[in-house]
């Protein structure tokens, strides 16, 4: 998390997407510093903050569900920048990731394991991020799909003029767009673990996958996984986070 006393702003740094980027920016050029921890919550930062700083203009970004996957399967088979396998990076994870992380790290080594298959045996329960903890309250989030021009929005909304455009930094190197790595068997399982959370957040499928609106038994386990997983985010991940 990023913080400016002299603009007035916070910055919550939603992984996978674009936040390093935005986080070297604010600190180079913006009078940014760190606070917390990278990845702390805007409800962690609200729990500690001086009433003054609880004024100071809030943002964040989210991004697609589907090509955020696709990012994360892309990090998992590079072994992106040695997370799965440099055991200092390793002792910095949350417990509970470095479990999760091993798992999909492990099956990706199987000559077999393309992003279809990965995305079969490993997204079963409704998607979902901790934006849904505090991002609807926040004053600004920004899309991944358009970081740069959203983060200029940004800048001006706080009273910067920005100085530069946004560098490109992390990105992830891929073969081929959103829509050619879900084949048409994916589809329905995208439907009901994706669903809810496009609809929640303006996103939309593919209009040639030609998939309705998540049905209300969709939006209903969306919703119950949310909550669990909210508990957990609230309570559990502050107390086991390293990053």
């Amino acid at each position: 998390m990023i913080i400016s006393h002299r603009y007035r702003y916070v910055f919550v740094e939603l992984p996978r997407t674009g936040s390093t980027a935005i986080r070297r920016e604010l600190r180079e050029l913006y009078d940014g510093e760190p606070i917390i921890r990278k990845h702390a919550t805007y409800d962690e930062f609200r729990r500690q903050a001086a009433p003054r700083e609880l004024e100071y203009f809030s943002f964040s970004a989210i991004r697609n569900p589907l090509d955020d996957v696709i990012s994360r399967y892309y990090k998992l088979r590079t072994d992106h920048k040695e997370r799965f396998t440099d055991p200092r990076v390793r002792a910095r994870q949350r417990p509970v990731n470095r479990f999760i992380d091993d798992r999909m790290y492990r099956f990706l080594q199987r000559p077999d394991a393309d992003f279809p298959t990965f995305f079969m045996h490993f997204y079963v329960l409704p998607y979902d991020t901790w934006a849904s903890l505090s991002h609807e309250r926040l004053d600004y989030v920004m899309r991944f799909e358009r970081l740069a021009d959203d983060f200029a929005t940004a800048l001006q909304k706080i009273g910067i003029e920005p100085a530069r455009p946004l560098p490109v930094v992390n990105a992830t190197s891929r073969p081929r767009g959103i829509a050619e790595h879900y084949p048409p068997e994916t589809r329905r399982r995208a439907r009901r673990v994706f669903g809810p959370y496009l609809q929640r957040w303006g996103y939309h499928f593919p209009e040639d996958w030609r998939i309705g609106r998540p049905t209300a038994g969709e939006v209903a386990q969306y919703r119950l996984y949310s909550f669990l997983a909210g508990l957990y985010w609230r309570y559990v991940r502050p107390i086991t986070s390293r990053d």
